[in-house]
């Protein structure tokens, strides 16, 4: 057949009867061969088949579990998550004081930062405070005795100088009535009584004071230097106590970020230590929207993961979330879905031999 006989063949009617006849057929067999998502028998078979793989293990399929479950991918989590413990202020890390796998109480130093300059700004608080207590009492209680003995010693003979410059005066001013004196001695003997008055009256006002004690405005005064001296001291202990990395909670220390001599900034977002309370552990769940009528509080559940192949870690629901949110464990399949809104569910371990926060599982709640 030439090429003008087959392009008439196709342009004619024959062809599409054929056409269509083809197509009934497919539709036929298709129909014939039941739904798609129920497996045939021979596909069975082959599920159950183990792949040995040339370095001697074995596949990584899972026995899915009959029954009524809502199921989803989770991570094992302390009793109340992990606790990322930071700095307020970049620095060196100059003692790290705990290891992995320690037990800690809350408070408890973890590590500590270079603080050479801040551990001598306390020093120099504290010697400024001490002094201003002392000047504080000092002020309180006013002089010593023996400084009060002396000033009162003082006025004393003040006034014996006073009384005898005025006794000498008033002699002197009788003989130069009778012209033994001249005026110049007596305009002397009068300038020295003069003098000597006016240094009883300071001697008594020293005197005065001195057995009055201090004024209440010295003492005031001097309250407000300690007060002042105390806030230094108190805020050069705060910066040097900042360096100090202590336990937010009791736990055990899961992992420990930096080694002493490497230099921390804050803004860089990593912690310097990880801390979990792990007396019990949990597993957080991502369960899919479509699900969350099924779950409730206390329902039975447990988790399973490759390295116990056939082990299920029982436990039971204690919190659902409260939030739809996003996807938190992603796994490693490369078909999988990650904008699908999921709930947050968390159930406790019955079971936590070889477990470990931060392990991937497979989850399951009952209902």
């Amino acid at each position: 057949m030439n090429f003008q006989g087959f392009r008439g063949f196709f342009s004619s009617k024959y062809f599409g009867f054929a056409l269509l006849l083809l197509c009934v057929f497919a539709i036929g067999k298709t129909m014939a061969g039941g739904r798609q998502t129920v497996p045939i028998a021979k596909d069975r078979e082959k599920s159950k088949r183990t792949a040995v793989l040339k370095t001697g293990g074995t596949d990584e399929r899972v026995e899915v579990p009959t029954g009524q479950f809502v199921a989803g991918n989770g991570v094992i989590e302390p009793k109340d998550r992990e606790t990322k413990v930071s700095s307020h202020v970049p620095g060196r890390i100059a003692h790290v004081l705990v290891k992995e796998g320690d037990k800690v109480d809350a408070g408890a130093p973890l590590a500590e930062m270079e603080s050479d300059a801040e551990k001598a700004n306390l020093a120099a608080a504290e010697g400024d405070l001490a002094q201003a207590k002392a000047e504080l009492l000092r002020t309180t209680r006013g002089l010593r005795r023996e400084d009060r003995d002396a000033i009162v010693a003082d006025a004393d003979g003040a006034r014996a100088r006073a009384e005898l410059s005025k006794s000498q005066a008033t002699r002197i001013e009788t003989l130069a009535g009778g012209g033994a004196a001249t005026p110049d001695e007596l305009e002397k003997a009068k300038r020295q009584a003069e003098a000597d008055q006016r240094a009883l009256e300071a001697a008594n006002a020293r005197k005065q004071a001195a057995v009055s004690g201090s004024r209440s405005e010295d003492v005031m005064a001097a309250q407000a230097r300690v007060s002042a001296a105390e806030a230094r001291r108190d805020q050069a202990k705060a910066t040097f106590e900042r360096l100090t990395i202590r336990a937010p909670i009791a736990g055990e220390i899961l992992q420990l970020k930096l080694r002493a001599g490497e230099y921390y900034n804050p803004q860089g977002g990593d912690p310097i230590v990880i801390i979990g309370d792990t007396s019990k552990l949990r597993v957080r769940m991502d369960v899919d929207e479509r699900d969350v009528a099924k779950l409730k509080v206390g329902a039975p559940a447990f988790a399973t993961l490759t390295a116990y192949p056939g082990k299920r870690f029982r436990g039971h629901v204690v919190d659902i979330g409260h939030r739809m949110g996003r996807k938190n464990i992603r796994t490693d399949d490369p078909v999988e879905r990650i904008d699908t809104k999921i709930l947050e569910v968390v159930f406790e371990l019955d079971d936590r031999d070889g477990l470990l926060p931060g392990l991937r599982v497979t989850s399951y709640i009952e209902y």
